[in-house]
């Protein structure tokens, strides 16, 4: 319980979650984003540590937890998933007081130093994504990032971002659950287009030099 309360403690004199006490998520509720099978929550219950901690949403939608499995978090705004946790909850206490923070899978690949599968708040930009995979390699170009992110429809779809144009508003763009972020590669002008040619008139010449040893 000790370290419950010191985490809950540290998020109020943070300011990031000033809706604690009322067991409010994050502002990225309203963004319309939701969480994915494969997601997880974080959920922080005052005085019952025994309900705290980072759990999966399963392919229903419910929380991987034997007391939260009737608890659909997975497909539905995550205002909606809060208050189905906070009706889960005061079967136990008549006011809990808890934080439920949704993170999102997120694959950052491409030029970056670190490509991998994140888990992420919602709050988390495109950029700070970038940044969390060792930002781009000496040949990734944040001018020419592609997103690819699912509709609701069950499609996708694909843009092209500039990340190096702040004024353009891309950079500050929020993840959402399945996000693929690819940087793209820098051209080289030597190993694409000078050494392919190079090696071409190398083999001209080789031929050439054959042809005439055997005249």
């Amino acid at each position: 319980m000790r370290n419950t309360t010191l985490v809950l403690a540290s998020l109020l004199i943070g300011g990031s979650l000033p809706g604690l006490l009322h067991g409010q998520a994050p502002d990225s509720s309203r963004d319309g984003s939701v969480l994915t099978p494969g997601d997880s929550v974080w959920i922080v219950v005052w005085r019952k540590p025994e309900f705290s901690g980072e759990f999966a949403v399963a392919a229903d939608g419910s929380i991987s937890h034997p007391v939260y499995r009737a608890v659909v978090v997975g497909g539905v705004p995550l205002a909606t998933a809060e208050a189905n946790l906070r009706r889960l909850l005061e079967t136990f206490d008549r006011e809990p007081q808890f934080v439920m923070v949704p993170l999102f899978r997120v694959a950052v690949q491409g030029e970056v130093n670190r490509p991998s599968m994140y888990v992420l708040s919602p709050q988390t930009t495109i950029s700070e994504a970038v940044a969390r995979a060792g930002g781009p390699t000496q040949f990734g170009r944040l001018d020419r990032v592609r997103l690819l992110r699912g509709g609701a429809n069950g499609g996708h779809t694909q843009v092209r971002l500039d990340l190096t144009r702040l004024e353009s508003g891309a950079a500050q763009m929020s993840i959402r659950s399945g996000d693929q972020i690819l940087v793209e590669r820098r051209r080289s002008i030597f190993t694409q287009v000078i050494l392919p040619s190079v090696t071409v008139i190398g083999a001209l010449a080789s031929v050439g030099i054959f042809i005439h040893q055997y005249r």
